[in-house]
């Protein structure tokens, strides 16, 4: 039976884990729902019946994207998730004994195609991992002004660009811009990016959204947060060096964000939430106080496998635990003013960074901004920034006892 098939402990989809996203097939081009159990994709249209009517038509019939079930709030998302314990448990005849079910409802994910899981109207990216930005601010600024002032009492962020979040696997273009030719420089030149880059990252989905003028409070944030997918923020640093002041990145970031497919529930993270370190030097204001702890225990990795590679080597191994401020205080504070989050919204972590240099997660860092080499494992190959055919893949899982909670992949190759 199909329980066989995933019951491995390595595997990223394990039956705690039943992550959503979008799919079709060369026989059915239609997008739908699925739902990743070891290496199958149950075909969420093909089961609708064993759901209640109204979460059937609400929430899975004729939907093309997650939408419809990101916005249709918690109580939605515990039927739905229960009931797909239900039908792929080994205990459950509905599928189990139904082998003309199971062969229409359970396809080979090397058969399916996937999709963007969700209609994305707005992207906003973050910068919360206190490890990254002071690197950053480092070497940009020194050690004495690594932090800018606002830092420790606001999740800083800037509005990006919806339009160009793309699936894994989509070749990411070198974009051409302004950059200086020389540190001296004062007037820029026309050019291919030299120095792109890839950022560690994660991204979360915004549930039910709320209303125009009326912000979201810490104690019902966690109700509007769907679930989770691995992100790199593409990133051309000679681009983005020119023209972040004053009003912060544009077009070093907006010709590519890769996101991983499938869309991992935060109630299949909640086993890995860490406990409570409350922020006290400084405390934050109110409304962004943490009564208890949102910041998860999810292992993360960069690995690049260059033209000439046999296979991809990690740079950097990181965790989400890395995050100063949590997915719920980036979205209280990005709707305090009254601004009306929607289903379906992506908001992106900033790069997460850990303490050592093994956890870096950029080439900026890894590279320590051109004056170290990174070496691509035993491959003798050397970077500093990203070349050209370079694929950049992220992985990342949360591991349970015997099963993982994992994310599958967020790839990229970089095409000239």
């Amino acid at each position: 039976g199909i329980n066989a098939e995933y019951g491995a402990e390595d595997h990223d989809f394990s039956y705690q884990n039943l992550p959503y996203g979008i799919f079709s097939t060369a026989s059915n081009p239609t997008p739908r729902i699925g739902v990743a159990i070891g290496d199958w994709v149950l075909d969420v249209t093909a089961v609708k019946h064993l759901f209640s009517p109204e979460l059937a038509e609400k929430c899975i019939e004729g939907q093309t994207t997650l939408n419809a079930l990101m916005g249709a709030g918690r109580p939605a998302w515990t039927e739905f998730r229960n009931t797909l314990k239900k039908i792929l448990s080994k205990d459950d005849p509905s599928l189990q004994n139904n082998a003309g079910l199971r062969a229409s409802a359970l396809i080979q994910n090397t058969e399916v195609i996937m999709h963007l899981p969700a209609q994305i109207g707005d992207y906003t990216d973050f910068y919360s991992s206190r490890n990254h930005a002071t690197n950053v601010g480092t070497m940009f600024r020194g050690k004495d002004n690594a932090l800018q002032p606002n830092w420790l009492h606001l999740p800083v962020g800037y509005h990006g660009r919806a339009s160009s979040v793309v699936l894994s696997g989509t070749p990411i273009r070198r974009p051409t811009g302004q950059i200086l030719p020389s540190p001296t420089a004062t007037t820029p030149v026309f050019s291919p990016c030299k120095l792109m880059d890839f950022e560690l990252e994660m991204g979360f989905f915004v549930g039910p959204g709320n209303d125009f003028g009326e912000p979201i409070k810490m104690g019902d944030a966690a109700d509007h947060i769907f679930g989770m997918v691995l992100m790199n923020d593409w990133s051309a640093r000679d681009i983005q060096k020119w023209e972040y002041v004053p009003l912060g990145p544009f077009n070093a970031k907006n010709f590519g964000t890769t996101i991983s497919p499938w869309v991992v529930t935060m109630d299949a993270l909640a086993p890995f939430r860490l406990p409570l370190e409350p922020k006290v030097d400084p405390e934050p204001l109110p409304y962004l106080v943490e009564k208890d702890s949102y910041q998860f225990d999810i292992k993360l990795f960069t690995a690049i496998r260059g033209e000439n590679m046999t296979k991809p080597e990690i740079v950097a191994s990181s965790n989400f635990k890395y995050m100063y401020w949590s997915p719920r205080q980036q979205l209280v504070h990005h709707s305090v003013t009254g601004c009306n989050m929607r289903p379906g919204d992506l908001l992106g972590s900033g790069t997460i960074s850990g303490t050592e240099p093994h956890e870096y997660g950029s080439l900026l860092e890894l590279c320590w901004k051109g004056t170290k080499e990174v070496k691509l494992g035993e491959s003798g190959e050397i970077r500093k920034f990203l070349k050209d055919g370079d694929d950049v893949i992220m992985t990342g899982y949360a591991q349970g006892m015997g099963y993982r909670v994992g994310f599958g992949t967020c790839a990229g190759k970089v095409a000239p």
